[in-house]
């Protein structure tokens, strides 16, 4: 496989084939909750998701998504050129809302033509026939992305964590979406609490066998003011080093099928908020002691997948 300089199949290696340049991500807040927040699947939210439902990056809700999507270009356009965006409705459930409501975001999103990609991270118990109806009209306008949050297949993590739902619900979202031809893309969660290597890679095998176009590896992060970070504090967990995450993500991208694009290899916690693993938020050095790793032991993506 030829995935330019690195040894898996990259976001901005996807994104500079599909439109010949690099393409950033303007992270939304649409002003939704959470079915996990509000009483219909439960009221703590997830065990380790932040106040802010995990869109600690997102724009604030208080102005509109068009007034949003113009100060993301202005903080990008500080930094570089950029022409090409992806609109991401990150924070909370961003289907979670009446449809009429959906439909005004969306669009007002879209008609932006320098928004390349509408992307939408939601709950697979979350996408009713109507919003799926919405969800295939704008894909016909520009392309749609729904970002799941799976996180594990294994039923006692799940209950630990408080997902919500059961893993039939994501199988059959996943379907539904692929029968209308929009991507799919996958957040998982590795090293949470009591989960096995073995138990992990169950995880990326059952994604291998699923048509989705993405996945994102997310090592846990513990957040200040989240029910996770109170258990940590009153009884610490394990959490890898560097060294050790690294390696096993090495296996992780070996076993991964080579024609899912890897989106995340560890994920941004808030300096402000994260509390474990401090690491982590030296990306850079994370993702070149990666890369070199991966040359050293002759790793890349799919290696695995076919044996």
């Amino acid at each position: 496989m030829q995935w330019g300089e690195k040894r898996y199949y990259s976001l901005d290696y996807y994104l500079r084939k599909t439109f010949g340049e690099k393409v950033y991500k303007i992270t939304l807040n649409g002003g939704m909750t959470c079915p996990n927040r509000d009483g219909r699947a439960g009221t703590g939210g997830c065990i380790f998701c932040s106040a802010k439902g995990s869109g600690d990056f997102a724009g604030s809700a208080k102005t509109s998504i068009r007034e949003q999507i113009a100060l993301g270009k202005a903080e990008l356009l500080k930094k570089r050129p950029v022409h090409s965006y992806i609109a991401y409705f990150q924070a909370f459930t961003n289907t979670y809302a009446p449809v009429e409501k959906l439909r005004a975001l969306y669009m007002e999103a879209i008609e932006d033509p320098e928004v390349k990609i509408l992307s939408i991270a939601t709950r697979p118990d979350c996408l009713g026939s109507d919003v799926l109806d919405l969800l295939n009209e704008i894909n016909q306008i520009k392309p749609v992305w729904i970002e799941l949050g799976l996180q594990t297949i294994h039923e006692d993590t799940s209950n630990y964590i408080r997902r919500g739902y059961e893993l039939s619900v994501f199988d059959d979202a996943v379907l539904k979406l692929r029968s209308l031809g929009i991507t799919v893309i996958v957040h998982t969660i590795l090293y949470l609490p009591g989960e096995s290597k073995l138990q992990m890679l169950e995880t990326i095998e059952h994604l291998n066998q699923l048509d989705i176009q993405g996945i994102k590896l997310q090592l846990l992060h513990i957040l200040k003011d989240t029910d996770l970070a109170k258990e940590y504090e009153a009884k610490p967990f394990y959490v890898p080093d560097m060294d050790t995450y690294i390696h096993f993500l090495g296996t992780c991208i070996a076993k991964l099928n080579p024609n899912i694009v890897i989106h995340r290899l560890t994920g941004d916690g808030p300096k402000d908020l994260l509390i474990a693993p401090l690491w982590t938020s030296k990306k850079r050095t994370v993702l070149n002691t990666l890369q070199q790793y991966l040359k050293e032991q002759d790793i890349w993506q799919g290696k695995d997948y076919y044996g």
